[in-house]
């Protein structure tokens, strides 16, 4: 039998032949410009005309904003390798790039328009993206990857009560804490089959030494611990059974990143990045944990988890996955190595600022240092995402086995 094609004959823009290349370059600018714009919005020197308070247009715009464009543009790259079917290309992957920026344009402007209006807007992204997902996985008949449209149907719905909760209530505490756990199910999920495989792929052809152990029963376990314990944190965030349940989580995972021989890989920056990234799950854990006893402020544990593992497993995925699906070696240049660093800096600054040491020189530049990554990343990885795959010579994307 013919093995089935990865990419279908296209001959439109090559920015349109496979979902991650606009939604990755979304993801890049927005997480960036979101910074920049933030640190003047929090200190009152700008004003936009936003329903949302600013902290939660803040958490909003890079939990339900950038990243839900950072997981669009991973999805839409791993589903074609989870079923066998090919990518969703042209004007599908425009429709969702499209959507994904009116939702951005209508929570800025949610004031002007009306918070339902907006919302109505901002959903269509994570709709269409779900939608789309099921769609894929079912005729793949993928069954075991349903659990990833669930998540997405999951951050829909807290995407819907972001809105709901912010314009009745006044602040969607509940929400921002539903989005984040969320996120971070979708992360220790997605984490834990592509951390150990790459590492193991990369790992064996180089000589004996402890191999990362794969995906089994203690993740299914660690897993199922932690949407216990989110739950209850998402509920009741200063109960001392959430706080035990995050603090056993905490150590769980920490187990957990143990097992995938993460100390061998130092000398690929490309996947040591994916470890120190995910080092932040854990850390975010414990954090949280000691918060719900008042030893800690919250902020050190949710910046720990969002810009973090969030933020720096995102950076990873998306130069490694930009570098491999065009064609290039996968290899961290040194300019995507100072943006692996400076989203580590900018992590590091932040949950120290939260922790009290030096909160408001450390804010500034935990922002700075955060946004240069990502907006590092767009500039160096904009002739990747926008330009043809490596070894073609015209915009056709060519079929390949």
């Amino acid at each position: 039998m013919a093995p089935i094609p990865r990419l279908r004959a296209y001959e439109g823009p090559a920015f349109l032949s496979y979902g991650f290349r606009p939604l990755f370059l979304l993801a890049g600018l927005a997480a960036g410009l979101t910074i920049l714009i933030w640190l003047p919005f929090v200190a009152g020197m700008l004003s936009l005309p936003t329903a949302f308070h600013p902290i939660d247009w803040h958490v909003h715009e890079m939990l339900l904003g950038y990243q839900a464009a950072a997981i669009g543009g991973f999805l839409l790259t791993a589903i074609p390798n989870w079923t066998g079917r090919l990518p969703v290309q042209g004007t599908p992957v425009l429709v969702l790039a499209v959507a994904w920026l009116a939702g951005r344009v209508a929570v800025a402007a949610s004031a002007w328009i009306g918070w339902q209006l907006a919302m109505v807007i901002d959903a269509s992204f994570m709709t269409l993206l779900a939608a789309a997902a099921t769609r894929e996985i079912v005729a793949g008949r993928n069954w075991r990857n349903l659990k990833v449209v669930v998540l997405i149907g999951l951050l829909l719905a807290a995407n819907l009560a972001f809105h709901l909760e912010a314009a009745l209530v006044g602040s969607a505490d509940h929400a921002r804490r539903f989005a984040i756990a969320v996120v971070l199910l979708l992360v220790s999920l997605v984490a834990g089959r592509i951390v150990p495989s790459f590492t193991r792929n990369w790992l064996a052809p180089r000589g004996p030494g402890r191999l990362p152990a794969p995906f089994g029963g203690y993740d299914k376990a660690v897993l199922a611990a932690s949407a216990l314990a989110l739950c209850l944190w998402v509920a009741l965030p200063s109960a001392a059974a959430s706080g035990t349940l995050l603090l056993v989580c905490g150590l769980l995972h920490a187990v957990r990143l143990g097992r995938w021989a993460g100390e061998r890989t130092w000398c690929n920056p490309l996947l040591a990045v994916l470890h120190v990234g995910y080092l932040f799950v854990p850390v975010g854990f414990l954090l949280t944990g000691a918060a719900s006893f008042g030893m800690v402020a919250p902020g050190a544990g949710l910046h720990a988890w969002t810009a973090g593992a969030f933020g720096i497993m995102t950076l990873a995925v998306m130069s490694r996955a930009s570098l491999g699906h065009t064609g290039r070696p996968l290899v961290a240049t040194l300019a995507t190595q100072i943006c692996y660093g400076l989203a580590v800096v900018g992590t590091v600054a932040r949950v120290c600022s939260a922790l009290g040491h030096g909160a408001g020189m450390l804010l500034d530049v935990a922002g700075l240092s955060w946004s240069l990554a990502f907006l590092g990343f767009a500039i160096i990885y904009w002739p990747v995402l926008t330009g043809e795959r490596a070894g073609t010579r015209s915009g056709a994307v060519p079929s390949q086995a």
